[in-house]
């Protein structure tokens, strides 16, 4: 079995926007990971015990708490035995993902889950009672907008999945698994897809590099203005994660999380931030587009048509689901805290 550690079972009491007081065991995967740290955060902030999975032995300050068991284990170990982990939780928030790797791609969020989500629902029967799950998506579940992005569309929790990328499709294959699973009871399900995630310490390089090309002045909008910026900050992510563990309403539901705001506003707040000026050029999108086309195969030239789509996107994710069953909207405006994305990663000249 690939559990090194012993995983001592937990009890745990907690008021969480409720009257009652409620007993279980909670468990995270992907506590390591960029969103699932501020998960980790955000649960030990109000005050709850729990245990965190992670492939890694790499020391952390949250594995030193009294609140948290840190657990060793591999989920696509061949040897993992998923029934005696799922025997001992109530909640179990799955942030594991593969962004990086293809090859594991399909065993992480798909093969993984589907034996995890399996496991849950013996154990479940087994022992009479349900088990929760809270899963962590991504928007990209819906794909692009066909056959560009610079028209109006507006997508919502109903909107058809057709995801685009292996990353994209692996995560959207683990959803339906879960949403499966619960059809015939012993198990129930939220489902979070954030928009592009943002914060201090992200691993993904793009703000900053919008960052370098703002402060050497190079940066340009493309075509009409109306384009929209899709970021939700992780702290944002971790509080509807959270939520959606222990309210009643929030199961067996699928929500969509972003704060769109417009991209001059976000570009605008980035100039700002590192005292620059703000972008103003503006080039048609064609003209782009064409130089695109010429060229885009060359490795130096700096513009891909995946960054062309993202700078003329006018897609909207609104919140309105989440907001109207559970009460929760983004808390933290995107124009105000873009900066500490720039701040914390110095952006070289």
């Amino acid at each position: 079995m690939a559990i090194h550690v012993i995983i001592y079972h937990r009890i745990i009491n907690f008021k969480f926007k409720f009257k009652k007081v409620i007993f279980m065991n909670i468990l995270v995967t992907g506590g390591r990971g960029f969103i699932g740290k501020r998960l980790v955060e955000a649960l030990m902030q109000k005050g709850f015990q729990f245990d965190v999975l992670s492939r890694s032995e790499v020391d952390d300050p949250t594995s030193r708490d009294r609140s948290t068991v840190l657990i060793k284990g591999d989920l696509i170990d061949p040897q993992f035995d998923f029934e005696v982990l799922a025997s001992k939780y109530d909640v179990i928030f799955n942030c594991s993902g593969e962004l990086h790797d293809e090859a594991l791609m399909q065993s992480l969020p798909v093969d993984a889950i589907k034996h995890f989500v399996r496991a849950c629902k013996v154990m479940a029967k087994s022992q009479n009672k349900s088990i929760h799950w809270v899963q962590l998506s991504s928007v990209g579940a819906y794909g692009p907008s066909r056959p560009v992005a610079n028209v109006e569309r507006v997508v919502t929790e109903e909107t058809l999945t057709n995801p685009i990328g292996m990353y994209e499709v692996t995560k959207t294959l683990a959803d339906e698994l879960i949403i499966q699973a619960s059809k015939d009871g012993w198990f129930t399900y939220s489902i979070l897809r954030p928009s592009n995630v943002f914060g201090k310490d992200m691993p993904n390089s793009s703000i900053r590099q919008l960052g370098r090309m703002i402060r050497s002045n190079l940066f340009f909008y493309i075509g009409k203005p109306g384009a929209v910026s899709n970021y939700v900050h992780v702290d944002d992510v971790a509080e509807a994660l959270a939520l959606c563990g222990f309210d009643s309403r929030a199961k067996n539901q699928v929500f969509n999380l972003s704060n769109d705001c417009p991209q001059e506003h976000v570009f605008g707040a980035m100039a700002i931030a590192l005292a620059s000026s703000e972008p103003k050029i503006r080039i048609n999108e064609r003209l782009i587009r064409f130089f695109v086309f010429l060229f885009s195969w060359l490795k130096w030239f700096p513009l891909k048509k995946s960054r062309v789509e993202a700078l003329v996107n006018r897609t909207h994710y609104p919140n309105d689901k989440i907001h109207k069953l559970l009460g929760f909207v983004p808390s933290r405006d995107v124009t105000k805290t873009i900066s500490e994305v720039l701040l914390n990663n110095k952006v070289e000249r």
